[in-house]
Order: C-alpha cells, then structure tokens, then sequence
C-alpha cells in the first residue's frame, strides 16, 4: 500500500512576480470637453504594454431636490378642507330641499282633503230630490199596553 512510486516528475518551477515600478515616462489622461465625444488616452506600461481607452469624468451626485414652499400636507389640508366646504353646501342645499319637498306634499294632502270633503258635504247634503230608495214619514205614535199602534 505505502509503496514509494517510481514515477519521473518534473523539476518544479517558481515564478516570482515581478513588481511594477511607477511610469515616470507615461503620457498624461487627455481631459474631456463636456459634450463632446472623449479622446481615445494610451497609457504605455513600464513592461512595454499599451493600455488604451477612454477617460473617465468621476460621477457627480444628483442634485438635491429643493423643497416646496409649502409642504404637501398643507396643501392637502386645504384641500380638504375646501372639499368639506363644498360637501356641507350641498347638504345644507339638501335638507332645504326635503323640507321644502315635505311642506308641498303636506299642502296637497291638506287641498285633495278640501276639495274631496266638500264633494262629500255637497252629496250628503244637497236638496236635489231623491233618486229612488225608501221614504219613512215619521208621526206621532200613541204606545198603549206595550203594542204600537200608528
């Protein structure tokens, strides 16, 4: 099992890096105009490579809003308010209605209630003859010994 191996490996090898040492001979970034389209910079490394690519302009934060001169609550307070004003209007308009509308029906209760006693007074007491039915004459009876006599 713990044989030792006969197996040829290969001599190991170490790479060390190599530290890179500030570019004392590299081209400066081309700064940008604002609105226009950036200048392709080339940067040569001190191992001889060329970097290239555009400058960056460092991001620069949004502007703070400004705040209002009044604040949104107040005007929604206004608003209600203005809502509640109007609301109170239209119901004051509507109890002036019904009670105007209760006052007319009481009217035309009180004027169908003339007008119909009178067509009954004016049947029940009108003197226009008679129309057929039974006539009683009524005179003066003597009752003697419980019996009627006429």
């Amino acid at each position: 099992m713990n044989e030792p191996t006969t197996h040829h490996t290969a001599p190991l090898v170490v790479h060390h890096p190599t530290p890179i040492s500030p570019a004392v001979h590299a081209e400066p970034v081309v700064p940008v105009q604002p609105g226009h389209i950036p200048a392709v910079a080339s940067v040569v490394l001190p191992d001889g490579r060329v970097v290239t690519g555009y400058a960056v302009a460092p991001a620069q934060p949004e502007p703070v809003a400004a705040k209002p001169a009044v604040s949104r609550t107040a005007v929604n307070v206004a608003l209600g308010g203005v809502g509640f004003l109007a609301v109170c209007g239209g119901l004051l308009l509507l109890t002036s209605f019904i009670a105007a509308l209760t006052a007319f029906i009481g009217q035309l209760i009180i004027l169908a209630a003339v007008t119909f006693g009178g067509w009954i007074a004016v049947q029940v007491f009108s003197a226009s003859g008679h129309q057929g039915g039974t006539t009683v004459n009524i005179r003066k009876a003597v009752i003697k010994r419980n019996h009627f006599h006429s």
